[in-house]
């Protein structure tokens, strides 16, 4: 039977995959297992039931999911706060800053309108092990089959209500850990029609930028629609067009964040973990002298580390493997290159609208150009070639492939990197090749990917 629990949270087709009946469960499940359930007597004698944070992000299919979830949770005993739409990393955040028991966030982030999906958080706002999202699971499907389940009744069940002060609280928080204000700043803001349509403008302003908006407009429908971290060009269009210091493109839901220097060109996750890394050094932020970052990281940040005197530690692929390897070691700002920055003194998660402050608040302090702050690190070209259709187990003991590849290493030398990776959901290989010339790259990932093919076919 496969997993529900994917990478991050639940996800699938709305009405589909998806359904009001899963979510339902689902965060009934969960209220058990992250809550210390209580009868009504209990929760009267002690004066407190568990409390739960519930948002979502804009999508039309988030209005019946969050009813169902919200229904679940109540159901169950849980008090329920509902802060409507919010990024991600802004539940968390209130989850944490409200002493609740847990946090549920209903977005599917990059993905297209149709999808949606649940994350859970624990108490303080964190992200949950493998351990909790298996109990809950198994914990949903016995009550599916039928196991029954104490079910409150009268004064017992949850109470719900709007929280209104969540937007502004959050927006609080996030102006308020700045180490300076972004005066004189011009900064566009793409929201992707999603979570920070009306949190990231809030926030660049109240810190005094002059702030332009496009993918601000969300109706339901039109998340991630030709805008937002995944569909850069209009924010590279709109900060040529207005002149504008930098740009910043957030994703459905927010926890990451992707920019535009003052000409246009591109800002990706790896250079602005670089400025960032060493803005913090400088502070002395910079815990124990170190950044996490996935091993898909381009070989010119780790070069880029290596010069600044900055050490870097590298995790399997995905923002869940940096937080844990962070919290693992006690260090204080990790990312990945697709735009994921945690930085831990500041949030428990990803934070989109947190990384684009801080980015600008470099570029205002510093007083000089996005470009010329993200030029510490050379962006190597970098190729992805997919084998489908192999025996990606034997990835790492082929003799055939493992040769192959040794040669190639000795081939890049120090100026480029070879990686081969399994794919997590799929039968095929990704080949990951970065050099110092974009065709030298294309030609050694193109002579891997044969040799993958022969190999594990």
């Amino acid at each position: 039977m496969a997993r529900l629990f994917g990478t991050d949270g639940v996800r699938g087709v709305a009405n589909e995959g998806l359904t009001a009946e899963l979510a339902l469960g689902l965060s009934v499940a969960a209220a058990h297992v992250l809550t210390e359930a209580q009868s009504g007597a209990e929760a009267e004698r002690e004066g407190s039931r568990p409390v739960a944070v519930v948002g979502r992000d804009p999508r039309a299919s988030g209005e019946f999911l969050e009813a169902a979830v919200v229904a679940g949770l109540a159901s169950a005993g849980v008090d329920v706060l509902r802060v409507g739409v919010l990024p991600t990393p802004a539940v968390a955040c209130l989850t944490g800053s409200l002493g609740a028991d847990l946090g549920v966030m209903l977005s599917a982030s990059h993905n297209p309108m149709p999808d949606n999906g649940i994350k859970f958080f624990a108490r303080g706002g964190h992200k949950l092990a493998d351990e909790l999202e298996d109990r809950i699971e198994a914990l949903h499907r016995e009550h599916a089959a039928g196991e029954p389940w104490a079910r409150p009744t009268g004064a017992g069940v949850g109470r719900v209500k709007d929280y209104d002060e969540g937007f502004d609280n959050y927006v609080a928080h996030l102006v308020g850990v700045l180490p300076n204000r972004l005066d004189g700043l011009k900064v566009v803001i793409d929201g992707a029609h999603g979570a920070a349509a009306r949190v990231s403008p809030e926030a660049f302003a109240r810190a005094g930028a002059d702030v332009v908006t496009i993918g601000t407009d969300p109706d339901g429908l039109n998340i991630n629609e030709d805008c937002g971290s995944t569909h850069i060009d209009g924010l590279r269009e709109a900060v040529v067009r207005h002149g504008a210091d930098l740009g910043v493109a957030h994703d459905g839901d927010a926890d990451r964040c992707l920019a535009v220097d003052g000409a246009g060109h591109e800002v990706d996750g790896d250079q602005i973990l670089a400025v960032l890394a060493l803005a913090m050094k400088e502070a002395g932020q910079l815990r124990k002298n170190t950044v996490v970052a996935t091993v898909m990281s381009n070989l010119g940040f780790k070069l880029a580390m290596e010069r600044a005197g900055v050490e870097l530690l590298q995790t399997a692929v995905g923002d869940r493997y940096v937080l844990e390897e962070m919290k693992r070691g006690g260090y204080s700002l990790g990312g990945e290159q697709s735009g994921h920055v945690i930085v831990l003194d500041h949030a428990t998660t990803g934070d989109g609208t947190l990384t684009g402050l801080m980015l600008a608040a470099r570029v205002a302090a510093t007083g000089r150009p996005l470009a010329e702050l993200a030029g510490v690190m050379e962006r190597l070209p970098q190729v992805l070639v997919n084998v489908p259709d192999v025996d990606k187990a034997r990835v790492a003991t082929a003799p055939e492939l493992l040769s192959a590849v040794a040669e190639a290493e000795r081939e890049l030398g120090e100026t480029g990197r070879v990686l081969l990776r399994p794919s997590g959901t799929e039968p095929l290989v990704r080949v990951m090749v970065e050099a110092a010339d974009i065709e030298h790259a294309r030609a050694v990932a193109g002579r891997l990917a044969d040799v993958v093919k022969r190999a594990l076919g």
